[in-house]
Formats: C-alpha cells, structure tokens, sequence
C-alpha cells in the first residue's frame, strides 16, 4: 500500500520520495483522503506533516515524528532555513544561464487552485534558477530551481510567466508536452532542531 520511497528514518523525523500524482495530505471530500502522509502513517503512527508538495510534483518530503518535532521543523521552514533544490524540463532556452525570478504572487481566486502574478497585493516571492542543460532537438531546458519563498505553485508559475513553462503542466503550460509534470524535489538540507547536526538527502529525478 505504502507506494512511496523510504529514503531515511530516525525518532526524530522520515524523508520519504513522494511520487507524481499523490497528494502530499488529505484534500477535502471522501474522494481525496489517500494521500502520503495517510501511508506513512500506517507505517509510522506518530508521523505528522510539515510541509507539502504539489499533488502532481515527486520527490523529497519531510516529515516530523511527533507534535514537538513537527512544531520544530514548520518552523524552520517560515523562517527559511531549509535549503531546497528542484530539478525541472522546460520548454524553450533560457537567456541567462543563472539568475533570480522576483514576481509577487496571489492565489486566482475564481480560477483556484491557479496562482497568478500581481504586482499591487501579491506576496514577494523569489526563485533562483540555474540552466543545467539545453536540448536543441526538443528545444528544452533541464534547469535547477532553488525556491527562496514558498508559494504555492511558485515554481510552475515563475518559470511559465517567464515564457518557460514546465513540461506537463496542466495548469499554467501545455499538459500533453510531458506524461507528467517534470518537476522533482531532488535536494533538502537543514540543522537539526536543538542539535548543530546538519542533514542533507538527495533523490535523483526519474526524468
């Protein structure tokens, strides 16, 4: 049942490889309560969330054992002191082999769960990218994104905003250019709450 990849336990907190197409927690309706966490829940009882990713995005996930831990670790991520990197394929080259997306975000109330850019009350959001590869005869870009904030669905709509849309993406590019979206969570890094024990995990793409 579990289909998902157990990258590393301890009693403090589980990485786990979410893959593409599960929902990260429960959504609403009796219809959308299979998700991740609910698996590794059956494995791990006191497994709690922390933070999410798309239901449509793999990779890295972590997760804290316990309220306490759970409350460390959350807190972590709104101070920013969790080191993300994403890998993604994306149509077109890019101009610039590294550089900063800054493009303020809100969520598109009557078109949810699309976000879009608005640059009156949109929240600052920034994403740094960095061009790994250009494929000339499928005219796309295997590109490494490091999210500085943590919108919902930044990286999608920075990089499509950005005339650089991510391949698969049903909301905010051209769905049927990829039999899924081509974004994984392939690196998390952070200190250890009440330690200086620095833990970092990789998980290759599939794509």
């Amino acid at each position: 049942m579990s289909n998902f990849v157990l990258i590393y336990a301890d009693e403090h907190l589980i990485v786990v490889n979410k893959p593409s197409g599960m929902l990260s927690v429960p959504g609403r309706g009796p219809d959308k309560q299979d998700c991740l966490i609910h698996r590794v829940q059956a494995e791990f009882p006191d497994a709690r969330s922390v933070h999410r990713l798309d239901m449509s995005t793999s990779g890295l996930l972590l997760i804290a054992r316990g309220p306490e831990m759970q409350r460390e670790l959350s807190r972590l991520f709104e101070q920013r002191k969790v080191s993300k990197r994403y890998i993604a394929v994306v149509a077109g080259q890019l101009e610039a082999a590294v550089g900063e997306i800054n493009l303020p975000l809100i969520c598109d109330w009557p078109n949810r769960p699309r976000q879009k850019v608005d640059f009156a009350i949109g929240k600052p959001s920034q994403t740094r990218y960095r061009l790994l590869a250009f494929d000339p005869r499928s005219a796309c870009s295997r590109v490494e994104l490091e999210p500085i904030t943590g919108r919902s669905h930044q990286l999608r709509v920075h990089l499509a905003e950005c005339g650089h849309p991510i391949l698969g993406d049903e909301l905010y590019g051209v769905e049927t250019s990829a039999p899924r979206l081509l974004l994984h969570a392939t690196q998390l890094g952070f200190t250890l709450p009440g330690s200086d024990q620095f833990r970092h995990f990789e998980s290759p793409p599939e794509f």
